[in-house]
């Protein structure tokens, strides 16, 4: 057994929280630029009239001619999802697996979304769905010629409600104590960074959205990256585990993890260390 790393080659899911229109625009003027040299086709998804960010991007070498020839998209906010509702995970994701494909059919080499959804999680209610969805494309990407920058903006939304949003993503400036994002191999989640007291509820909110589905009997955890977990983050675990009737398999390169299991007499769990 190994332990797989952050990100795949092509794989790239990044959350970007800003406060400033500029970095937006920065990071716009990064994607376009990024994906054009790559031979994808590239979206950005956002509330402004694509005709004011047209303008601004006008400047970007390139840009004019990809417009029109397709190579980039700008599109609302209800072109992509469903405005001012409630989203749904399954069918947003079949959406996007939807517009991927014809991007290839159409010759690029994947497609890559800068997409201000800030719109779409504005509630509680909002954020759940979103954040459910979040997670499934996330597994959908690693697998497949896709790469989305999700940005959110700080002024309207609060950092406590971008960090639901944050955390499930692999990459991202948002300031994040763990990331629970899509495993490599056999593993269905992966988990890095840090769990304790700080952040007992935001990861029980983050393993009951993404659900990581049991197989053979086993949940197979990558916490090759995961610096530090207290008894109450291997509580969830073991709630998680016993929830689907299956054995939670923590993947790590820290053998002390292994001696905390056993003392908590967490049968649900156990612990393989790798190297």
């Amino acid at each position: 057994m190994t332990c797989g790393g952050a990100t795949d080659p092509g794989y790239g899911h990044a959350c970007f929280a800003y406060d400033d229109p500029a970095a937006l625009h920065a990071r716009a003027v990064e994607q376009v630029t990024l994906g054009l040299a790559a031979g994808e086709q590239v979206w950005l998804v956002g509330p402004e009239e694509p005709d004011v960010v047209a303008t601004r991007l006008g400047s970007v070498p390139g840009f004019d001619t990809a417009l029109r020839r397709g190579d980039v998209r700008l599109l609302a906010v209800g072109q992509a999802y469903r405005h001012d509702a409630v989203v749904d995970p399954a069918r947003q994701v079949q959406a996007y697996v939807r517009a991927t494909a014809e991007s290839l059919a159409a010759g690029h080499t994947g497609l890559r979304v800068l997409a201000e959804a800030t719109d779409m999680v504005r509630t509680a209610g909002q954020r759940d769905a979103f954040a459910r969805y979040e997670h499934r494309m996330d597994h959908w990407m690693r697998h497949h010629p896709m790469a989305a920058t999700c940005a959110y903006d700080r002024r309207v939304l609060g950092d406590a409600a971008i960090s639901e949003l944050a955390c499930l993503h692999p990459e991202g400036n948002g300031d994040v104590p763990f990331r629970l994002h899509a495993g490599s191999g056999d593993a269905v989640v992966a988990i890095r960074g840090e769990l304790d007291a700080s952040d007992d509820r935001l990861f029980a909110a983050a393993l009951e959205r993404a659900d990581p589905q049991p197989a053979a009997g086993r949940l197979v955890v990558d916490a090759c990256h995961l610096r530090f977990i207290d008894h109450r983050g291997l509580f969830h675990l073991r709630d998680l585990a016993r929830r689907h009737g299956a054995v939670v398999v923590l993947r790590t390169r820290r053998p002390a993890l292994a001696r905390l299991v056993a003392l908590l007499d967490l049968a649900e769990l156990r612990v393989v260390v790798v190297r």
